[in-house]
């Protein structure tokens, strides 16, 4: 049987009204109190069914709010790495634009910080894919001569690590710009090619 576009943008915008509710849910009451009963009061769903009808169980709900937070995060920050020219340029509007995320979504990053603290075993492949990336834009950067020779994964794992520990202090008030200026600062002195 197939489904008409009708249907499947329809099943679509239900599933991502559902997933915001889980981020909302999962940052102002945490991860014990978000329940298919809570999530649907705050969707305004008149039934449990019509999550369970969309997700088998939760870690799959958990899967697809992992998903939109990263999409939600991809689409702000595109713009900032698509106008940033040259290695440096783009690692430095990378650790901007992520700063500002962070701070302008804080239900987002509680959300996926509830699902990693209870130890919900989901979005690996996405960090997967974003170590790579960060690996791509530092060797591009080795072969162009903007940055020195370093281990690209070991580079990528402390960068992103550092950008996710800043964001419960983002959250409680930390300035973004000041956060973002030291940690431009600190990634350009560690991965800038030596003058010749």
């Amino acid at each position: 049987m197939k489904i008409s576009g009708t249907r499947r943008a329809a099943t679509e915008a239900r599933k991502a009204q559902i997933a915001s509710a889980t981020i909302a849910v999962l940052a102002r009451r945490g991860y014990a109190e978000t329940t298919f009963e809570a999530i649907c009061e705050h969707a305004g769903l008149s039934s449990k069914r019509l999550i369970s009808y969309h997700f088998s169980n939760k870690e799959q709900l958990f899967e697809a709010v992992v998903h939109q937070v990263i999409t939600d995060a991809a689409a702000f920050m595109r713009p900032a790495l698509d106008a940033a020219s040259g290695a440096r340029a783009q690692l430095e509007a990378f650790i901007r634009a992520n700063i500002a995320f962070i701070a302008a979504h804080p239900d987002h990053v509680r959300a996926v910080q509830q699902i990693a603290f209870n130890q919900v075993p989901i979005g690996g492949q996405e960090r997967d894919a974003a170590i790579a990336r960060l690996v791509a834009l530092f060797t591009d950067g080795q072969r162009t001569g903007a940055f020195r020779e370093f281990d690209g994964v070991l580079m990528s794992t402390v960068l992103r690590a550092s950008i996710d520990r800043m964001a419960d202090r983002l959250i409680n008030g930390l300035d973004p710009d000041q956060c973002a200026n030291e940690l431009v600062e600190l990634f350009d002195r560690a991965t800038r090619a030596e003058p010749s």
